[in-house]
């Protein structure tokens, strides 16, 4: 449709059609929430339509996918970072990290050992050798949760066990050694062999470089936001992404993993007091989709789904293999020695071991370093991938309810309010039970502490601002903001008020 257009050669034109796309990939992903489709699966659909074997539009460039694919991952996992609870992260630090290194170790020897055993001993001819079917199951080895917890989010669903936290942890980690298994064993091809005291060297450089490059990048990027004085606030933003490409372009040339940086570094910025913190995450998290988006099509539009078909066998064998033996050995040798997890947990952890766009960004590496067979290993990546959000990403949620990993929702306040960063107080809203009502049914009859205000009060669906000779009621919520938070949860343990949110800002 497009291939003699004179439209696609002006500026205009290809703005044009960009903003088409990108129009299209919205509404389909917010149509694909409904019947609980990962974004990524519903975006590679939108780039193969419009692509050569759709719509038209020729695109067959690995470097301009790749670079942006570098860009996207940078601003993903920088943002996947900020979002990333300490909190929530340091009683599974331990357990998420075995799985983003040795969990990939083991699932890269696995899957390799068993597509080089496909191809020589089933298919009686050897369509890969043992360090290409390596490398293939190197490039596969990283998960990507981030489409899994869109649908849990826009399901309402929540796990037990901390098996979200210990997930986003993994997803957003186990990147990095991915990248660098991937680098390793093209270079083993290219050189035609490798010492393995250097490959270890190598690799144990890039995660310590990459690791503490992150850290002093991180507090770097605090100081500057938190010391800079700038008279336009919509700028902080900007140099807090000026920062995370810094910190990875920096630490790439040093000879570190660019992407472990920028991860640390907004694992840092994300859990650090920085002014128009608000502000800032809102940018990231728009800006993040935005390349999630362009990401995903441009991968979309460098497939040429017709060469799909033929590696369609050998893409099921090895989706399914992946999915029903590798995740789950690697999975469970890895929680092996922690019994924070369940044999249920531990089963949902491995079914949730999806393949992202990263597999796929990864995948151009070969391509553009001119490996054999590199075409095979690209087509084989995209059709797991396309394989692993059809079976695992439909269906995050039934397995979670088969498994009983379903957790009761934290109780959330009805009244929304946000503050600015910088009011250091505790929004709390509390129910009038008759317990409460006990003391008086007035407000002045709460004893509540000093520096403390009763701001609104929703009844039913009636929203007042209060006063001391205000009559309480049964089932009215009662939102309160005060700087002691300790002194309000002693008055409330006095007053019997047993049903409250506290959100500290």
């Amino acid at each position: 449709m497009f291939h003699d257009l004179e439209i696609l050669h002006s500026a205009e034109g290809i703005l044009l059609i960009g903003s088409a796309i990108l129009f299209f990939s919205v509404f389909a992903g917010k149509a694909g929430y409904r019947f609980g489709l990962p974004a990524l699966l519903l975006f590679l659909g939108v780039g193969m339509l419009f692509g050569s074997d759709g719509l038209g539009i020729q695109f067959s460039n690995p470097d301009t996918a790749q670079f942006i694919g570098m860009l996207a991952l940078s601003i993903i996992l920088f943002s996947g970072g900020m979002d990333t609870k300490m909190s929530e992260v340091k009683p599974i630090a331990v357990q998420g990290v075995m799985l983003a290194t040795v969990g990939v170790l083991a699932t890269t020897f696995i899957t390799g050992g068993f597509i080089y055993y496909l191809s020589l001993f089933i298919m009686h001819r050897e369509v890969l050798d043992l360090p290409e079917s390596m490398l293939l199951a190197a490039v596969m080895s990283s998960t990507d949760s981030a489409s899994v917890f869109s649908i849990l989010r826009s399901k309402g669903v929540y796990l037990k066990q901390r098996l979200r936290p210990t997930l986003e942890l993994e997803s957003g980690s186990n990147d990095p050694m991915a990248y660098m298994l991937t680098l390793l064993i093209i270079a083993y091809i290219q050189m035609g062999g490798m010492d393995v005291k250097e490959a270890i060297f190598t690799l144990a450089m890039q995660l310590i470089v990459g690791a503490l490059a992150g850290y002093l990048l991180g507090k770097l990027a605090i100081y500057l936001i938190n010391h800079i004085n700038i008279a336009n606030d919509s700028l902080y933003p900007i140099l807090l992404l000026t920062t995370a490409f810094f910190t990875f372009s920096i630490t790439t040339l040093c000879q570190g993993n660019g992407y472990l940086a920028v991860y640390i570094a907004g694992l840092l910025v994300g859990n650090a007091e920085i002014i128009h913190k608000k502000n800032i995450s809102t940018f990231f998290d728009g800006f993040a989709w935005l390349w999630q988006i362009v990401m995903f099509i441009t991968l979309g539009l460098l497939v040429n789904p017709h060469e799909l078909l033929p590696i369609a066998p050998i893409g099921l064998l090895v989706g399914f293999f992946m999915i029903i033996v590798a995740r789950p050995v690697s999975v469970f040798l890895c929680l092996l020695p922690f019994k924070k997890f369940t044999f249920k947990g531990k089963l949902y952890i491995s079914w949730v071991g999806l393949r992202g766009a990263v597999p796929i960004i990864f995948a151009t590496y070969p391509l553009i370093a001119g490996i054999d067979h590199a075409g095979i290993i690209f087509n084989v990546v995209f059709f797991i991938t396309i394989l692993s959000l059809l079976i695992q990403g439909t269906t995050v949620t039934q397995v979670a309810k088969w498994l009983d990993q379903i957790d009761e929702p934290e109780r959330k306040n009805e009244i929304a309010i946000e503050l600015p960063d910088e009011i250091k107080s505790a929004v709390s809203e509390i129910d009038i039970t008759p317990e409460v009502l006990v003391h008086g049914n007035k407000l002045m009859e709460l004893s509540l502490p000093d520096h403390t205000l009763a701001v609104m009060i929703k009844r039913k669906e009636r929203y007042f601002i209060p006063k001391g000779h205000t009559e309480l009621k049964e089932n009215d919520k009662l939102l309160i903001i005060s700087d002691n938070d300790e002194a309000l949860l002693q008055a409330y343990d006095l007053l019997g008020i047993t049903s409250y949110t506290i959100k500290k800002n």
